[in-house]
């Protein structure tokens, strides 16, 4: 499995984008930003991206996702909780003091945490993770787990946005992602990779250390 990593967008958002080395077919988390990037990395791999997913619809996670759905020709993905922030990018971007001059995504599916992906022959597991937003989502391959603005480098994700919920994100991430095994790799929205097993100890919100 190939893993690219990407930080795009306003603010740097992590993008990533994983193509399976045998059937060529990729997925693409959080595009925040120009898609040229990726769109030459597919080339390069003579790869076919087949879905855009979200782990969350705030508005540096999705921006370049229109302009790549007219490209590739396939749909964006969001929890159904969050669908209502892609829709509304545009009052997302002018609250957060952007020009709101971006169009939402064409063509938006829901998912719940009952729905799985798959990339060549692996699944991509949906694990509902609320606290960020309603709709905040991971995504768990194997033992990478792409964690959005839920749980970071020895952080945690904000929860004073519209819709959030510290209470909420406490349970996802002490009765979800620390049930994960603590060799699991964590690619988060924003900055530096981590491990369950880290984040367990060291987290300054959750790690035992920190207690």
């Amino acid at each position: 499995m190939i893993l690219k990593t990407y930080p795009l967008g306003l603010i740097g958002t992590n993008a990533y984008l994983l193509i399976d080395d045998e059937s060529k077919e990729a997925v693409l988390i959080d595009l925040g930003g120009d898609f040229h990037l990726i769109k030459d990395e597919l080339e390069k791999n003579n790869a076919a991206l087949k879905y855009i997913l979200n782990t969350h619809g705030h508005f540096d996670h999705i921006l370049g996702e229109r302009d790549a759905q007219q490209y590739f020709k396939v749909p964006v993905y969001v929890h159904e909780d969050d669908k209502y922030l892609v829709e509304n990018l545009p009052k997302q971007l002018e609250r957060f003091g952007f020009v709101a001059n971006t169009l939402p995504p064409e063509k938006v599916i829901t998912f719940t945490q009952n729905d799985i992906f798959k990339i060549g022959d692996k699944e991509i597991k949906v694990i509902h993770t609320p606290g960020h937003t309603p709709g905040s989502v991971c995504f768990l391959l194997d033992k990478m787990l792409f964690s959005g603005d839920t749980l970071f480098y020895t952080s945690v994700g904000r929860t004073d946005f519209e819709g959030g919920s510290f209470a909420k994100l406490s349970d996802s991430i002490t009765q979800k992602l620390f049930k994960l095994d603590d060799d699991t790799d964590v690619y988060p929205g924003h900055d530096s990779k981590t491990n369950i097993g880290y984040e367990k100890k060291y987290n300054c919100y959750f790690g035992a250390n920190n207690i």
